[in-house]
């Protein structure tokens, strides 16, 4: 039996559209270890409760208003009794066999504190999109460095999981973080050691207009540029980030005017 127990942590607020997926993907996990799945809502008047009433079985929840994903997190961390953590997003899922193949990873190398895979973007229907933003992030994601997740975010967020003394020694969320709280988050953990890599398709990212990404892409690119001045002085790799970020928006907002592009 393996002796890691594993906390998930689901920040909410008025996602029933897509809150039962995100709840099946982790109560359908085949594991032989606990799962404990925090919900942290903000208040939702959506019909978000009565999702959560249902899978009450299987999770705990509570609702309250808040002030946004950031102080969720917090919570939902400061509650959590496992060993190792997970953030799911209440649109996103994770992919079958994930959280056994974590655990696995952890248990086989006791001195990582934490580790990433990969992570499909889907739409509102489940159908995979932008596999080449995709497939950038797993080049990527092969080779990490410091000083490359300075000058790219290639980490999806639902793939990431932590020891609980690591997540301690790096810190809260930043409530001050409203769009790249999450990069902020890598870094610190960065700065602890090197993460593990599991080379396997881990969660679905959810890709739908009402989605932080799709909303304030361009606060959001910004605000990482800020985050990676906090941690690095040097004007050169600045002004690279600075340039690529650019670039990006520009990428973006072609496919904002173009939906057909994938």
């Amino acid at each position: 039996m393996n002796p890691i127990k594993l906390s998930i942590i689901t920040p909410s607020f008025n996602q029933a559209e897509y809150i039962g997926r995100t709840l099946d993907s982790v109560v359908k996990q085949q594991v032989d270890f606990p799962v404990e799945h925090l919900v942290i809502d903000g208040g939702s008047t959506d019909g978000t409760i009565a999702i959560l009433e249902k899978y009450s079985v299987s999770i705990r929840y509570i609702s309250e208003p808040d002030q946004g994903m950031q102080e969720a997190l917090n919570k939902g961390f400061a509650m959590a009794a496992g060993d190792i953590m997970g953030w799911l997003n209440s649109d996103d899922t994770y992919m079958p066999g994930a959280l056994q193949k974590v655990a696995n990873y952890f248990d086989r190398h006791p001195d990582c504190l934490w580790l990433y895979g990969n992570c499909r973007m889907v739409d509102e229907n489940d159908h995979e999109v932008r596999k080449w933003i995709t497939a950038y992030k797993n080049r990527l994601s092969k080779k990490f460095s410091f000083s490359r997740l300075l000058m790219d975010n290639f980490i999806s967020q639902p793939a990431v999981f932590m020891r609980r003394n690591a997540l301690e020694m790096a810190g809260p969320i930043d409530l001050r973080l409203p769009t790249a709280m999450d990069y902020d988050l890598w870094l610190r953990l960065a700065k602890l050691g090197n993460p593990g890599y599991l080379n396997e398709n881990l969660a679905c990212f959810r890709l739908h207009r009402q989605s932080i990404s799709a909303r304030n892409y361009r606060k959001q690119f910004e605000e990482q540029y800020q985050i990676h001045a906090r941690y690095d002085h040097n004007h050169w790799r600045l002004m690279q980030h600075r340039i690529k970020i650019k670039l990006i928006v520009l990428i973006y907002g072609l496919l904002e005017t173009g939906r057909s592009i994938k």
